[in-house]
């Protein structure tokens, strides 16, 4: 059987496949992982941890002499995709009363719920697309995306004195393995090529774990305001990445593109933020459905759309190629 060719044939199927796998398996078994247990239960609920060993060999990948593009890529990509979620939760702070809509088409949607949604790009997804199109230096421009991972971003953007505790350390502890395997991979090149490797091969891994962590069923709750919400996070921040990355990062707007989905961390948020903060509570759980679908939206229009601007740059390079010669 030629299932990995089958797989390769999708833009970003490496990660799109499994991820859905994982949901398909949590919508219909969602208590499958504590009922098998040990390692089916490890490989189920194991996205942190599988994340983790990725993100060092992603590190040991990189050679010394790629960092400043790598760093240039990925704060480029980090400080846009934060900035456009900041101004996005500006306005929807004037304009929605009471930070919510409670009835219409767009109820339950809130300030909380766009700013999850917005402010943290699938690391994975974005990697796996780039080793397919991109270079390894964008692919690795992962690397300083493991700092918008969880609430400390969104609680600084909805923004405040006493609503966020931004620790330094928490910085430390997402880069640290990256860190890590960055100087080992360049203290000796036999371990960057082997760790180096295991990069592409774990992609499957921590996206079928990720997908578990995801109900299919989200889409039938939020219906087309969770589609138009993951529509929207790929317009609203999209335009504004892929000019970044082709006028300060120096790439073709391709990473940015990519960079444009929606986290699939970013679904535990709106729960998070509404146990530090009761009042978020009476609209954490659509705001968890709506993120919910919108990585779902994301994770399916953003490989198809970065594939389709890949091969329309390449074909636009080539023709100018033609044209000098």
């Amino acid at each position: 059987m030629k299932i990995k060719q089958a797989i390769d044939r999708i833009p970003g199927g490496l990660m799109l496949v499994p991820l859905f796998l994982g949901a398909l398996c949590h919508t219909l078994s969602p208590g499958a992982g504590k009922y098998f247990g040990s390692f089916t239960n490890g490989l189920i609920t194991g996205t942190v941890p599988i994340l983790a060993v990725w993100f060092f060999c992603m590190g040991a990948a990189i050679d010394i002499r790629a960092t400043g593009t790598v760093l240039k890529k990925s704060g480029t990509l980090v400080v846009t995709k934060v900035a456009v979620a900041w101004v996005v939760a500006i306005i929807a702070s004037n304009l929605l009363p009471g930070g919510s809509i409670q009835t219409g088409f767009f109820a339950g949607l809130s300030t909380l719920a766009l700013i999850a949604a917005m402010d943290m790009t699938n690391g994975g997804l974005y990697a796996s697309i780039m080793q397919q199109y991109g270079s390894k230096e964008e692919a690795g421009a992962f690397v300083l995306m493991s700092i918008e991972s969880g609430p400390l971003v969104t609680m600084l953007i909805m923004g405040g004195a006493g609503i966020a505790s931004f620790e330094p350390r928490l910085f430390v502890g997402a880069v640290l393995p990256f860190l890590v395997g960055f100087a080992l991979g360049n203290l000796d090149h036999e371990l960057r090529d082997l760790f180096g490797r295991a990069t592409h091969t774990m992609i499957p891994f921590f996206a079928f774990a990720l997908g578990n962590t995801i109900d299919l069923m989200v889409i039938t709750k939020t219906g087309l305001l969770g589609i138009t919400l993951g529509v929207s996070v790929i317009f609203i921040t999209g335009i504004p990445l892929m000019l970044a990355d082709k006028f300060i990062g120096g790439g073709n707007g391709t990473a940015g593109l990519a960079a444009s989905s929606t986290a699939g961390a970013a679904v535990t948020n709106p729960l998070i933020i509404a146990e530090m903060l009761p009042e978020f509570k009476p609209v954490a759980q659509a705001g968890t459905a709506l993120v919910a679908t919108s990585v779902i939206v994301t994770s399916i229009l953003v490989p198809m759309l970065t594939a389709w601007w890949a091969g329309h740059m390449k074909s636009k390079e080539n023709d100018t190629q033609d044209a000098v010669a």
